[in-house]
């Protein structure tokens, strides 16, 4: 029983410690996770907009005889109609515009919370428009320290506002 308690002891020890740094990494990681969203927004902004032009094309004149998204559900050796293909085509589409909306008014919402902050210019200036910090400075007007400052001091209250206290 001796030798059954201390591998015992010893796999509880590694789960404590596997945890504790779990948690200790779970702020950075929602800090990173919310640049990644916000400098991605832009992107997901201009993908939105060709897809729902791409679903009104596939409306309007029907899917192409040779495309990819066609193709992709002739395999397998399941033999589907054109009008299913079609569907499929359109659902897939849907589904991904529903999902890319989610997301951006997501991020939407989460900035609105700082919105009225006086250096909210340092987020959309970085990750929406794509500026340099001395760029940034510029305008407010003040020192890029002090840019670098309350861009990290608002990314930590968006990263509460998306990932809860997993953030903090």
């Amino acid at each position: 029983m001796g030798k059954q308690q201390e591998n015992f002891d010893s796999i509880i020890k590694k789960a404590v410690e596997a945890g504790r740094l779990a948690a200790e990494r779970q702020p950075k990681d929602a800090y990173k996770a919310t640049e990644r969203r916000l400098y991605a927004l832009p992107v997901l902004r201009q993908k939105l907009a060709d897809d729902k032009e791409r679903m009104q094309e596939l409306q309007e004149y029907g899917p192409r005889e040779r495309s990819k998204s066609i193709t992709r559900f002739t395999k397998g050796g399941v033999r589907l109609t054109k009008e299913e293909i079609f569907e499929a085509v359109v659902l897939d589409l849907q589904v991904e515009i529903d999902r890319d909306e989610f997301e951006i008014k997501t991020m939407e919402t989460a900035l609105q919370t700082i919105e009225g902050d006086e250096y909210y210019q340092v987020i959309t200036g970085r990750y929406i428009d794509g500026l340099a910090d001395e760029d940034i400075a510029a305008a407010i007007p003040c020192d890029t320290t002090t840019v670098w400052r309350n861009r990290k001091r608002l990314i930590q209250r968006l990263s509460v506002r998306l990932y809860g206290a997993a953030a903090v």
